[in-house]
C-alpha cells in the first residue's frame, strides 16, 4: 500500500461560542477563541489517500485530480470566510472547531475520490495545534 499526501492552504476566521453557555463559562473553555470579534487562522489541509500504483502511470490517482477536487470542493468554499456565518458546509448547529471541520472534510471529499482510498484529512491550525481524522 502507497500513500500519497496533498497539502493545500486556506484562510478563515471563526469564533468558538456556545449561546446555551454564559460569557463566562465560554471564556473559562474556549479562552480567546471566544473572542465576540472572531479570529482567524492560516489553516493547512493535507488529504491522504491510498492503494496500489497503477502500472501504466505508476500513480496511486492522479494529484491534479486529487488537488482540483480539493480546490473545488473545499478550498474555494472555505478561503477568507468566515466559518460560522459564510460557509453553508458547515450546519449551524455545529461548533465550527479544527475537530469538526476535519470531519466535515473528510465527509465532503470521501465520496469524491474513486481512484484511490481517502485515508486521512490533517488540519494544521497553528503550528502547535493540528487534528487528523482517519474516517
Amino acid at each position: 500500500m502507497v500513500y500519497l499526501t496533498r497539502r493545500e492552504t486556506f484562510n478563515a476566521a471563526h469564533k468558538l461560542y456556545n449561546n446555551k453557555w454564559t460569557e463566562e463559562q465560554n471564556i473559562e473553555v474556549f479562552g480567546k477563541c471566544a473572542n465576540k470579534n472572531w479570529h482567524g487562522h492560516n489553516y493547512e489541509l493535507f488529504v491522504t489517500v491510498k492503494g496500489n500504483p497503477n502500472p501504466d502511470t505508476g500513480f496511486i490517482m492522479n494529484v491534479k485530480d486529487l488537488s482540483r477536487i480539493i480546490k473545488k470542493e473545499i478550498i474555494d468554499k472555505l478561503d477568507h470566510k468566515n466559518l460560522n456565518v459564510d460557509v453553508d458546509l458547515i450546519p449551524e448547529n455545529i461548533m465550527p472547531s479544527t475537530e469538526n471541520l476535519a470531519v466535515i472534510i473528510w465527509d465532503i471529499l470521501n465520496p469524491l475520490i474513486k481512484d484511490a482510498i481517502l485515508h486521512s484529512v490533517k488540519l494544521v491550525e497553528t503550528e502547535n495545534i493540528f487534528v487528523e481524522y482517519f474516517g
